[in-house]
């Protein structure tokens, strides 16, 4: 095997793609990363969960594949000198790289044993702008829950409708959705769950430009294909929380905040609270004004921030980090707070009709004063 690319364009698909190379298996050819010189040069990783594959464009005088040390390959390409890398694999699997004055000789292995990665069959794929898929992921993943004992809560439920792409993420105590509206309908009705970790490496490969991203759902994998990138993952199985049915509606008071303004007054009074002095923000609402209190066992704090409308003085207590989370995701400078009684959820909804989005916080009974 025999080709030469550009140091940039080599490192770049090494950081994609050693992302999801194996750290320690019995299976060691995965810890490497697969290197295939074909019509194009493509880079794989691959942990038995999720796989990432990079293509490049490189000029490739003799094809061939195999597997590379990924650290000490990726340490050696970083380290290069700008400009053209060539590297030759011989029939030994010998590797020789050079760039410039620098030159490196390392051992890669066979790939003959390297897993075949997972296929999602022909399947139709689904475009979505990258930043809209970037914004459904960013504005959920937040809320996915860290308990295994409940395994398809790890993951984000995505809903596909002609005319709408869910993204709904829960924990036991909050729950997020973004929807994306596309201009063209999907002509499609899909509901599957992608697990965190993997959404987690989509987000980081996306962009924040209007190119397409493409992902298409087999049996029991999905494929994502991102400019040169594709990651393919397994999907999560089991029933998924019935969200709607627990999403509060029509909630009697309705009360409008700025949500900067509002952040900032949690983040404050949010600063005595921590993992060890756990305390739960007291939140009061009243006419024009929302005051917040809490008291740990280092000390007191509060604040207030205006808002527009009369609650009632309905006095409700909240996880600080769960309330400040849901409003970081937030991508609207207002939102609204809608609230039932005293012991129900608070769900944040948007002021603006062309957005879409709910956040849902559950309460935390407070001790009397």
């Amino acid at each position: 095997m025999r080709f030469t690319c550009e140091k940039s364009m080599l490192v770049q698909g090494l950081n994609i793609a050693s992302r999801t190379v194996a750290q320690k298996s019995s299976l060691s050819v995965i810890e490497g990363i697969l290197c295939r010189a074909g019509h194009v040069l493509s880079l794989t990783g691959y942990n038995m969960e999720t796989a990432i594959t990079y293509e490049i464009a490189a000029e490739i005088s003799d094809p061939g594949v195999c597997i590379l040390p990924a650290k000490l390959f990726g340490d050696i390409i970083r380290r290069l000198p700008e400009g053209p890398v060539t590297v030759v694999v011989d029939e030994t699997y010998k590797v020789s790289i050079r760039a410039g004055f620098a030159s490196f000789t390392i051992a890669a292995e066979n790939a003959d044993d390297y897993p075949d990665l997972p296929d999602v069959g022909e399947g139709r794929g689904i475009r979505i702008p990258q930043n809209a898929l970037k914004s459904l992921i960013g504005g959920t993943i937040f809320a996915v829950s860290e308990n295994q004992a409940r395994p398809i809560h790890t993951g984000v439920r995505f809903e596909v409708e002609d005319h709408a792409i869910s993204a709904i993420a829960v924990d036991g105590f909050r729950l997020a959705r973004r929807t994306y509206h596309p201009e063209e309908g999907t002509g499609r009705t899909l509901a599957f769950v992608v697990p965190a970790p993997a959404l987690k490496e989509v987000e980081k490969i996306l962009t924040d430009s209007e190119d397409n991203a493409i992902f298409t759902l087999g049996a029991k994998h999905i494929l994502f294909q991102i400019g040169g990138a594709t990651l393919v993952c397994r999907l999560l199985d089991g029933d998924f929380l019935d969200w709607k049915k627990v999403v509060p509606t029509n909630c009697p008071v309705k009360l409008v905040a700025h949500v900067g303004d509002l952040t900032s007054s949690i983040e404050r009074v949010g600063l005595i609270v921590s993992e060890k002095f756990k305390s739960p923000v007291r939140c009061v609402f009243s006419n024009q004004v929302l005051m917040l209190r809490t008291t740990t066992t280092i000390g007191s704090a509060e604040d207030q921030c205006s808002i527009a409308g009369d609650g009632k003085d309905l006095e409700i207590g909240f996880n600080v980090r769960y309330l400040a989370d849901a409003l970081r995701a937030v991508p609207t400078e207002e939102v609204t707070l809608e609230l039932t009684n005293g012991l129900s959820p608070i769900v944040l909804t948007p002021v603006d009709e062309k957005e879409d989005f709910a956040y849902m916080v559950l309460p935390v009974r407070l001790k009397s004063n």
